[in-house]
């Protein structure tokens, strides 16, 4: 299992060749998870999105074009990743209306409520200490401000257990586990949103 856990690892921080082909994979293959999460989103005109470990870069593309009006941030702590999104979104970078940054969810590099939206899909997982991290959300969310979680395990699927034995450091956490961690950074209403088929999440958060 070797090579494959090693290719599997790179999930959590892409790097190298492996990572490559991971951030290749994951435009790919979480587009129609991402699809769905998006879905979800209430009827809101945001102007100041943040994309929270944003891989690919293929996300912030679809909020980009969701919302033509929109400015999108896009942050990743994987140097690899951050290349690739902007890759990936050169053309609306030119145009001034996106921004690739590194950085960490646990210190995030920017002012107090400063988005209007701000987005996590398939990264949680690898979030240390979740109340920290998404307390660091809520401070550059502006009051009312809304936050989408979008996970393909919602904590309880076999896959989901399987993985976490092998990827390192990954959790999958139960909604109740993240709704009290969302709770205890200051934010006021979740909802959850289960697919019918698939142990698929997606959870709509809103600060105080």
């Amino acid at each position: 299992m070797g090579l494959f856990k090693d290719y599997l690892n790179q999930t959590r921080r892409p790097e190298g060749l492996l990572g490559k082909l991971m951030l290749a994979g994951m435009n790919h293959g979480h587009a129609r998870l991402a699809d769905w999460g998006m879905s979800h989103l209430p009827a809101i005109l945001p102007e100041q999105i943040v994309d929270l470990g944003c891989g690919g870069g293929r996300n912030a593309a679809s909020l980009l074009q969701k919302y033509p009006h929109a400015h999108v941030t896009a942050l990743d702590y994987s140097l690899q990743a951050v290349e690739k999104t902007k890759a990936c979104n050169r053309k609306m970078i030119a145009a001034g209306r996106c921004e690739v940054v590194p950085g960490n969810v646990r210190d995030l590099p920017f002012p107090d409520q400063t988005f209007d939206l701000a987005c996590a899909f398939e990264t949680i997982y690898f979030w240390p200490g979740l109340a920290d991290c998404f307390a660091q959300t809520a401070r550059v969310l502006k009051p009312g401000g809304i936050f989408l979680i979008c996970n393909e395990s919602d904590g309880t699927d076999p896959t989901g257990r399987r993985f976490e034995k092998i990827i390192d450091g990954m959790k999958c956490c139960t909604v109740d586990e993240i709704e009290t961690a969302l709770k205890a950074a200051g934010f006021s209403r979740c909802i959850c949103h289960h697919h019918a088929r698939r142990p698929w999440i997606v959870i709509l958060a809103q600060k105080q």
